[in-house]
């Protein structure tokens, strides 16, 4: 495990591209928890819900860094360096109500 996140300085501020997990409203799946990408505002399900979204969404598109986004936890994951970062300077706010699955 790293000690530093070589992924840090690219944390962006985004704009979640959904009330929910993206994948899971357009299917009707459920989810546990969410997870919002820091590159590109994806939306995606944690690795306890049935889909797991968020991680497929990191293979798919490389993309780095997510947050803890339901509630907004202030905290990140980097999956390449497989270590947590404080993002709680800089928590993305939920546009609105998260319809709730368990």
């Amino acid at each position: 495990m790293a000690d530093e996140c070589r992924h840090a300085e690219m944390v962006e501020d985004v704009t979640p591209s959904a009330r929910g997990c993206e994948e899971c409203l357009k299917t009707g799946s459920e989810w546990v928890h969410l997870r919002l990408c820091r590159t590109c505002g994806h939306v995606g399900c944690c690795d306890e819900s049935p889909n797991r979204h968020a991680t497929k969404h990191f293979h798919a598109t490389r993309h780095p860094v997510i947050e803890g986004y339901d509630p907004p936890e202030g905290w990140g994951w980097c999956f390449v360096d497989e270590i947590f970062l404080d993002l709680s300077d800089r928590q993305t706010p939920q546009d609105g109500p998260i319809p709730r699955y368990y």
